[in-house]
């Protein structure tokens, strides 16, 4: 299931690159969360419909999107690992860059749930001010 398990994830960080959303929405489960280290505005566990509303505002923040490119990928099972970087310029000028893990989990081919570990700081300086 490990390749099939990276392939699903791939996708979804394509999918979401792409500005494609709902596409990527739709790989995870009904009940999917995804959570966010840290203490700001943007960490802590969000539900899918959450996780949706804040990535639709992406497309207003940055108007030619948020690419995370994967640059190294390992999965045993169901489970992903995921080293990427981010790159987003908003609207305002100011740039995103930041480095992540993510750590996620499938079910039935599906993303159940994410966890984000990234650079609080730079997020919370550039995405929350």
């Amino acid at each position: 299931m490990s390749d099939a398990s990276k392939g699903v994830v791939l996708g979804f960080f394509e999918n979401f690159s792409a500005g494609n959303f709902d596409a990527a929405l739709g790989q995870m489960t009904d009940d999917a969360t995804w959570w966010v280290a840290g203490k700001f505005e943007l960490s802590g566990t969000k539900t899918k419909a959450e996780f949706g509303e804040l990535v639709k505002g992406i497309g207003a923040a940055m108007p030619n999107g948020l690419k995370i490119t994967p640059k190294g990928v390992i999965a045993e099972g169901d489970r992903v690992a995921v080293e990427a970087e981010s790159y987003g310029e908003l609207a305002n000028g100011k740039v995103y860059n930041n480095q992540y893990h993510f750590l996620i989990e499938l079910s039935d081919g599906k993303i159940k749930a994410v966890r984000e570990y990234l650079d609080t700081i730079h997020a919370k300086e550039i995405l929350v001010g």
